[in-house]
């Protein structure tokens, strides 16, 4: 017996769907992202990659739409999830933390633009997911 738990195939359902979830917010994000970076470096607003630093406004600008993005894909992570939307979302914008803590690791010597830029994608995670479920569950009801 297992002792009121939901049966094995719904459980095995709702984790593959979390992962799912998990990943499409992901896989959006890096999309989103690139594709303007992309964009931004062919019109000549960011420097194409390893061509020198980001000056002060590229480094905001850039904050600027990695910030929508990760409310826009924690909405989608949220709005995707199974059950618990603020708990996908937020474990999302934590292993986006995570990257983000990586990122400025490996590139705090490196002279890519200035430091604050880093440290606000690093404090910035959490509450970009945090608002992006917060809208989806207030959109549901």
């Amino acid at each position: 017996m297992n002792a009121g738990l939901a049966p094995e195939p719904i459980r095995s359902r709702n984790i593959g769907r979390s992962i799912l979830a998990l990943l499409a917010g992901f896989v959006v994000n890096v999309v989103l992202t690139l594709g303007t970076d992309f964009g931004l470096q062919a019109a000549a607003v960011l420097p194409p990659l390893g061509h020198g630093p980001l000056n002060e406004f590229q480094s905001a600008l850039a904050a600027a739409y990695r910030t929508l993005y990760a409310v826009l894909s924690s909405y989608l992570v949220a709005h995707l999830a199974p059950r618990r939307p603020m708990e996908h979302a937020l474990a999302g914008a934590a292993i986006g933390m995570l990257f983000a803590i990586a990122g400025a690791v490996a590139t705090w010597s490196k002279d890519l633009g200035p430091h604050w830029y880093p440290l606000l994608l690093i404090v910035l995670a959490l509450p970009t997911g945090w608002a992006g479920a917060r809208l989806r569950i207030a959109r549901a009801h």
